[in-house]
């Protein structure tokens, strides 16, 4: 099976919610189907019914954090030699070259990415066409708006701390 890029950082998200839900949660449900249960009939009791479902889904999600960090791949930027260009983890400032908009994202994994944030997917096609590139390279983006040219301004390599 293939692994899964992931910074430390999100690793560490991702096992905290995992302890939460088999710490916090799963107790929490499973006290509250023990007391459904003591209502009597099953068949026509709601709350045994809403628990139930709601076991299920803990259940599930704790089982996909399972699977997710024994795939992960746990990449910290800092530590790699990657000689000014970008790979995962890197943080890239990057001008629009029609616009002269500045932005700047951190290349994280799947699971990481959120764009309020200013973190991508390792995926997303702004990515793909940075990896591999250094500081004043001209990349050019394919988006369903057409095709956009970024220069790269900036790269560097936080270290990814936990929460």
């Amino acid at each position: 099976m293939t692994k899964t890029p992931m910074t430390a950082h999100g690793a560490a998200l991702l096992r905290e919610e995992l302890q939460q839900l088999k710490s916090v949660a799963r107790p929490k449900v499973i006290q509250a189907i023990a007391e459904a249960r003591e209502h009597g009939d099953l068949k026509e009791n709601a709350e045994y019914h809403a628990a139930r479902e709601q076991q299920g889904f803990i259940e599930g999600r704790i089982a996909e954090l399972e699977g997710k960090l024994s795939n992960a791949q746990v990449i910290d930027p800092a530590t790699l030699n990657a000689g000014g260009k970008v790979v995962f983890g890197a943080t890239v400032k990057l001008i629009e070259t029609e616009t002269d908009e500045e932005v700047t994202y951190q290349i994280v994994g799947d699971d990481e990415a959120d764009i309020k944030q200013a973190k991508i997917s390792v995926n997303s096609p702004v990515a793909r066409a940075l990896i591999g590139k250094q500081e004043e390279d001209v990349v050019e983006v394919r988006t369903p708006g057409g095709v956009r040219e970024y220069e790269i301004l900036e790269v560097h390599y936080a270290i990814s701390t936990p929460v």
